[in-house]
């Protein structure tokens, strides 16, 4: 028996095949600009093979979404492949978490699920995705709140096209804090520019939360970060495939 579990950004659907021995094979594909239903009816038919897995070991399908305009799509694409309905999940469905928003997305909830499922005490999720996200949840499993920021890959795209001379970079740590060259300059303001509002919003948490909490990285950019930071416990880049697996076992 497989589960696979789909969670559909902005950036780009994250796939995650959890076998019957506990490993999760992983992989993404980008959703910029969006494709038609029969484009992703093409892509999700052989996306299996390079993997080592066949589509009709799947046999159950969860989905998780952001973007409205792509859950029929996918849907329907996935449906029509393995001829199993899969299961929407979002903040209605059911879960072990108490929370009282009514804008709360579906990347924050799962991450929250996972949060309350795997690891005890207060909890704070840092999500590096197209935004950057802290996701707070207590020892009960109730949300303490969300904060929103620019993600990284947002931020250096405004930055590069605002601008007529500063280029891409790749995100990375520079050997100093002070550069002498455009490329390690920005890498610098990216990489530690980023890592210090994210360790100020760590410590500004803890203190509302009254306590230090356990802080899980996830997100396409949190390997980036995490390694540089004490502040930050675990990184787990399929915690949020992790909380929609949990999801699809409390609905199905």
């Amino acid at each position: 028996m497989m589960l696979l579990a789909v969670n559909i950004g902005n950036s780009n659907i994250r796939f995650g095949v959890f076998q019957s021995d506990g490993e999760i094979i992983s992989w993404f594909i980008n959703t910029r600009p969006y494709p038609t239903e029969d484009e992703f009816f093409a892509k999700f038919s052989s996306m299996y093979s390079p993997f080592g897995l066949k589509k009709e070991s799947i046999t159950g399908i969860v989905i998780g979404s952001v973007v409205p305009a792509l859950t029929n799509s996918v849907f329907n694409s996935l449906e029509k492949i393995h001829q199993i309905k899969p299961i929407i999940v979002d903040r209605t469905s059911n879960s072990k978490i108490e929370h009282t928003s009514k804008q709360m997305g579906t990347d924050l909830f799962a991450n929250a699920v996972a949060a309350n499922e795997f690891y005890p005490g207060k909890k704070i999720v840092v999500d590096f995705g197209t935004a950057l996200t802290f996701t707070g949840i207590d020892e009960a499993g109730k949300t303490m709140g969300v904060a929103i920021a620019p993600g990284i890959i947002t931020a250096l795209k405004s930055l590069v096209g605002a601008t007529a001379q500063l280029p891409e970079i790749e995100i990375k740590a520079p050997a100093k804090v002070l550069g002498f060259d455009t490329v390690s300059c920005m890498q610098s303001g990216m990489v530690f520019g980023f890592l210090g509002m994210v360790e100020g919003m760590i410590d500004r948490i803890n203190q509302e939360a009254g306590e230090e909490c356990f802080v899980i990285a996830t997100g396409g950019m949190s390997y980036a970060y995490a390694p540089l930071s004490s502040k930050i416990n675990i990184q787990d880049a399929l915690h949020t495939i992790k909380g929609l697996a949990v999801l699809y076992e409390l609905n199905q």
